[in-house]
Parts: C-alpha cells; sequence; structure tokens
C-alpha cells in the first residue's frame, strides 16, 4: 500500500505516453484523458485516506536508505494539492472537449497537460530540493507546448517571454541548491531541515532562504516578480489559462510554504518579515492590477496575485491560525480559479470578446451563466458561507494573534477590492442594454457550462462542508508548524 503515493505521478506519466501514439484520434485521446485522470483521483483520494490514518506516507527509490536514496513524502499538504491538481485538470479537460478545437487537440494537447501534471505532482510529493527542480522543469516543457499550442501572434510573443524567464529562474533554483548543498552536504529535504536547525541558521542560510524565495517566487509571482505573468498567462486559450493560472503559481507557492517551514525557521524576525512584506506588495499590486482592468482575462489574473499575496500572509505568521486559514485558502483558491477562468471562457463565446465595455445584457438571454458566475464571484470575494470566507477568517485570526495589525486590515481590505471587481464584471457583463451576440452553438454552450457547473458545486461544497474538510487542513498544518513529524518519518528516526 505504501507505493500508493507514487500512483498520482505514474498514472498520468503512462498515459501521457499512451496519448502520444493518438495523435489523430482525437475520440481515443478524449476518453483515455478522463480514465486516467479518474484513476488518478481515485489513487489521490485512496492516499489522503492513508495518511489521515498511518500518517506521513515516504518511499525512498532505489536500495539506499534516506538521506541517501532520492525521497518521496506524502503527507496530508501534499495529498491534499495532489487530489485538488487532478480534480481541477479533468474538468478542465471535459471543458477542453467543446471549447479548445480538434486542431489544438491534434497537436499533443492532452498529452502536454498530463505530463505537465506528472511534474505538478511530483514537486508536491518529492522529498528532494533537487527533485523539487527536476519536476518543475518537467511541468515547465510541457507548459512551454501548452503556451504556444495553435501559433497565434500573440501566443508565440508572450511565450518567448514566458520561457525567458522561467529559463533564468531555473538556473537561479540550481545555483542556489548549489549554495544549500555546500552549505548543508544534503539534496533531502528532511535532512537539510535538520542539518539546519543543528547549527542554528547563520547568515548564509538566511541568504540561502532569500535567494529561494526569489526562484519560488518568479513561479509563484510575487511581487515585484510577477511582471511575466498578465501578459504570458492571458496569451494561450482558456482552457491552458485555467490550468495556469489554478495550478502553475501554486506550485511556487507550495514550495515556498514547504522550504519556510521545514528549512527557514529559526530566524523567523528575518526571514517571515521579508515573505510578510513581499505578501502584502503583491496583494496591493493584485489590487490595483484588478481594478485597473477592462479585461476579463485580466482581471481574474490579477485577483491569483491577491490570492498568492493573502496565502502566504498567513503562512508568515508562522501560527496555528495562520497556517491552517493558509492551506484552506490555498485550496479553495485552485478550485474557485478553475471555476472563473471556466466561466469567463464561456462568457468569451457567447459575446466573442474579453473586453467589458463591448458586453451587456448577459443576463437576459443567458441567466443561468449570470447566477453561476455570480456565485464564484461571492466564493472569490470570502462571502460567507462560502469558502473563500473560512480561509480568510482563519488567515485574518492568524494576523491578529501575531500583533500584524496593519497586514490583517490589508487582507481585510483587499477582500472589498475583489468583490468590487467580480461586481464590476457582472455589472457590465450581465446588466445593461442586450448587446447583439455572436451565433453560437447552444450544444456547445451547454457542454462548457458542465464543468464550470461542478467546479462551483464544489467550492460551494468545500465552503459549507467545512466541518468535515477542516480535519484533513487542520493535519496539513499541523504538520507545516512541526517540522520534526515530517523529518522523523523521513528520516525513520
Amino acid at each position: 500500500m505504501i507505493n500508493l503515493l507514487l500512483f498520482p505521478i505514474i498514472i498520468p506519466f503512462f498515459f501521457a505516453i499512451v496519448l502520444l501514439f493518438f495523435k489523430e484520434q482525437v475520440r481515443i485521446q478524449r476518453i483515455l484523458t478522463v480514465i486516467g485522470l479518474s484513476a488518478s483521483i481515485v489513487a489521490a483520494f485512496a492516499l489522503i485516506m492513508k495518511v489521515k490514518q498511518d500518517g506521513i506516507q515516504t518511499l525512498t527509490l532505489g536500495s539506499w536508505p534516506a538521506p541517501f536514496g532520492i525521497s518521496m513524502v506524502s503527507d496530508m499538504f501534499s495529498a491534499l494539492l495532489v487530489t485538488s491538481t487532478l480534480v481541477i485538470t479533468l474538468f478542465v479537460c471535459i471543458y477542453s472537449f467543446s471549447s479548445i478545437g480538434e486542431e489544438r487537440e491534434r497537436f499533443f494537447y492532452y498529452p502536454a497537460i498530463l505530463f505537465m501534471i506528472t511534474g505538478v505532482n511530483g514537486a508536491f510529493t518529492t522529498g528532494d530540493i533537487f527533485n523539487m527542480f527536476v519536476f518543475f522543469e518537467v511541468l515547465l516543457i510541457a507548459s512551454y507546448l501548452l503556451i504556444v499550442l495553435g501559433g497565434e501572434k500573440r501566443q508565440l510573443r508572450e511565450s518567448i517571454k514566458y520561457i525567458l524567464v522561467n529559463v533564468i529562474s531555473s538556473a537561479f533554483f540550481v545555483i542556489t541548491v548549489a549554495y544549500l548543498y555546500s552549505v548543508v552536504g544534503t539534496l533531502n529535504m528532511a535532512d537539510i531541515g535538520q542539518k539546519i536547525a543543528d547549527i542554528g541558521q547563520p547568515g548564509i542560510i538566511s541568504v540561502i532562504a532569500i535567494l529561494l524565495l526569489l526562484v519560488f517566487g518568479i513561479k509563484a509571482g510575487i511581487f515585484p516578480l510577477y511582471f511575466w505573468m498578465p501578459g504570458s498567462y492571458a496569451a494561450p486559450p482558456l482552457p491552458i489559462l485555467a490550468l495556469f493560472g489554478a495550478l502553475l503559481t501554486k506550485v511556487g507557492v507550495y514550495a515556498i510554504t514547504r522550504t519556510y517551514t521545514l528549512f527557514f525557521v529559526n530566524d523567523l524576525a528575518f526571514t517571515h518579515t521579508i515573505l510578510m512584506v513581499l505578501a502584502l506588495l503583491t496583494i496591493v499590486a493584485g489590487c490595483i492590477g484588478a481594478l485597473a482592468y477592462f479585461d476579463l482575462k485580466q482581471i481574474i489574473i490579477y485577483n491569483i496575485l491577491i490570492a498568492i499575496g493573502v496565502i502566504l500572509f498567513g503562512v508568515s505568521q508562522m501560527n496555528e491560525a495562520g497556517m491552517q486559514g493558509a492551506v484552506f485558502y490555498l485550496i479553495h483558491d485552485m478550485l474557485i480559479k478553475g471555476a472563473l477562468f471556466l466561466i469567463i471562457g464561456i462568457m468569451i463565446y457567447v459575446t466573442g470578446t474579453s473586453n467589458l465595455r463591448e458586453m451587456g445584457g448577459l443576463i437576459k438571454t443567458h441567466a443561468p451563466l449570470g447566477w453561476l458566475f455570480l456565485i464564484a464571484a461571492f466564493g472569490l470575494a470570502g462571502i460567507p458561507p462560502l469558502s473563500g470566507f473560512v480561509g480568510k477568517l482563519l488567515i485574518v485570526q492568524g494576523g491578529f494573534e501575531h500583533g500584524q495589525l496593519f497586514g490583517t486590515i490589508v487582507i481585510l481590505a483587499s477582500s472589498l477590492v475583489v468583490l468590487l471587481s467580480v461586481i464590476r464584471i457582472f455589472i457590465y457583463a450581465f446588466w445593461g442594454e442586450p448587446v447583439p451576440l455572436q451565433e453560437t452553438n447552444r450544444k456547445t454552450y451547454k457542454h462548457m457550462m458542465f464543468p464550470a457547473v461542478i467546479l462551483v458545486a464544489l467550492s460551494v461544497l468545500y465552503g459549507v462542508g467545512t466541518e468535515w474538510i477542516f480535519p484533513y487542513v487542520s493535519d496539513a498544518a499541523h504538520v507545516l508548524l512541526d517540522p520534526s513529524s515530517y523529518i522523523n518519518a523521513v528520516l525513520k528516526e
């Protein structure tokens, strides 16, 4: 049973390879993709139950003991993220059947998604810092294909920026890992955590902490390293944007959270204060962008920045309420961003534009779409009892407990900005005089609505069913706040 933790990585990888042989048979590709992702989801839920029942699951590859072999580790935090990733990917793929176009589907679209998910889940599960770099590269190479898929002029222009930024970031990652290795002499993450605890985090370790924050901050899109994100994410078709927005930035957030709770815990006044300041600046930058644009895609992309800032503010508090809130809010944000991108994709399909000024009166022709958007918008803004409320409430509580009055007020104010940005979409697109709509296929519209409705329903259930989900979130936060449980599970002490 212990090998369960590899299933959510191996199954997508296996199906991605099989799909390469069915380039022209789009129908077979779709069926195999759904089967592969469904099997992965079953394995991921089984893994959550296994972790809940028996504690942290570890597997060291080869016959080498940890810390010499490459360790794979699944605690509740990584198991929850792996499961959320697979669920969102399944519904984005179903949405793609009617929205991405067969031309793109034939050009290795589904294999690229499954290879990307292999990288994402691998990054969530690895217990080796160099292996994390390897999995980052797997997901990035697949994302390079996805961002240029279709070869539109804007895609090609933005992809050059996206690839350049990530190549530089990856080089920076390897250099930083080399620095870390030269100081502690190991790449096993549990062993690094233990060795840094033994030597008490001298100045060089704090420098490495800031370097890693820069590396992962580029991936996550924190201030001021998010400059590439709004343009690059808006270029590809909407299902790809939904995957990037819901998943890829969260890998960076996960990496920051893991390293800042496992390695760099002996000089909180320095490392975590910098993390908190950058988190608050990220929120401010996201708020400005969300209010400045009239483009649907850009408004939601800048809302990603706000959420990243909120999550990392919770992490930086290093107390129980803040960490529980950060974990809860991270999963909420993956679900709600996935849902929102699918919904604005339908709005763009119906109106033929992503410009709010060219929309109007959709509530008269597409009422279910309007109410679906409003529920998702309220969830994003954190209106109780929806899922955004609980996570943000806990993060605010963690801020007050830590005495961070100013930062907590910024978090609360950002909720109003998020609400304003999404209500503005609702008023412009659904209220007012109806504008002439382009000819659309009703069947396609219904097919696109199905996965969007399911994701919104899941986000609502996530909020309403908080008391059932919370024990799992609490377990995840506990592992992050008590690194010794992670270290002991890996090194079998």
